[in-house]
């Protein structure tokens, strides 16, 4: 299949809007990056693949005006869109991929390269898909180092907005009893999947298509790592409702400039909050029901 990449350079404070902005019209997924200067330091890229079908020209549209609609509120670069098939997107994303070290002993291996696991490591097998979550994201990563510090053995794990499955996978490999991943986009479920047979976590790991609204039961933790105002509208539609008390819910994905908003949804859930990471402009929130 073709794809049609966009792809934006902008500041931290305005990488939320244009990831959401991107995901309206994006297949499988929008992917932030670090920008030349590192995630602490200057811009990021904010990417996002469009398949070459019958609704191209609308999407490319609608990202265009989207961003120009961005652009009255803060300065606004104009999108680079640029052909590409999916097994050449593929191979560019094997050039930046390195064994990457998360938390205390989570890592992430490429199967492509070599890595000897030391006897404490938690291994996650993940190769670039079309959708969210490489560990690469600072977001991603809080989110991996939450999960272990607050997985225990024999819990029951929902991941909502699984996208590559790396959270849920994570979740397996910390010795949960249960996960079920959840992701309303087809091509995440597909990869997701995938990555889960890959990590031989398919006893433990289940993959649906779905959304909080199918969610019928309650779970010992749920993970989050999406866009804070979707946070927020969960919270306000029952996500507390979904985790057993003295349960945990992780949240990433957020802004700093949005964590007062989370808080204040979390506390009107009825949830406590128990711990706050940051890395550069991203953070991530754990909050415990009562």
């Amino acid at each position: 299949m073709e794809w049609l990449e966009v792809s934006v350079e902008v500041g931290h404070e305005a990488a939320e809007a244009v990831t959401e902005a991107f995901s309206r019209y994006a297949h499988g997924g929008v992917v932030v990056e670090a920008g030349p200067e590192g995630w602490n330091a200057g811009p990021v890229i904010v990417r996002a693949y469009l398949p070459s079908d019958d609704e191209l020209w609308s999407k490319r549209k609608g990202i265009q005006e989207a961003l120009w609609h961005l652009g009255q509120i803060q300065p606004m670069p104009e999108p680079t869109f640029r052909p590409v098939a999916e097994e050449d997107w593929t191979e560019a994303w094997k050039k930046r991929l390195k064994v990457l070290r998360i938390g205390e002993n989570i890592v992430i291996q490429p199967s492509w390269l070599d890595y000897q696991a030391g006897p404490q490591d938690v291994v996650i097998q993940l190769d670039p898909g079309m959708a969210f979550g490489t560990g690469l994201h600072p977001t991603t990563q809080l989110c991996l180092s939450a999960l272990e510090a607050y997985v225990g053995p024999g819990m029951e794990v929902l991941d909502l907005g699984t996208g590559s499955g790396i959270l849920a996978i994570a979740a397996a490999k910390l010795h949960a009893k249960l996960v079920l991943g959840l992701d309303h986009d087809k091509q995440a479920v597909r990869v997701a999947r995938s990555n889960v047979a890959a990590n031989n976590v398919q006893g433990t790991v289940s993959v649906r298509q779905g959304s909080l609204s199918d969610v019928r039961v309650s779970y010992d933790l749920v993970v989050i790592n999406i866009l804070a105002r979707v946070i927020v509208e969960m919270l306000q539609e029952g996500l507390a409702e979904r985790i057993r008390p003295e349960g945990v819910l992780i949240a990433s994905g957020i802004i700093v400039d949005s964590v007062p908003d989370v808080t204040a949804a979390l506390e009107e859930g009825g949830l406590e909050l128990v711990d706050q990471e940051q890395r550069g402009d991203w953070v991530s929130l754990v909050a415990r029901k009562a």
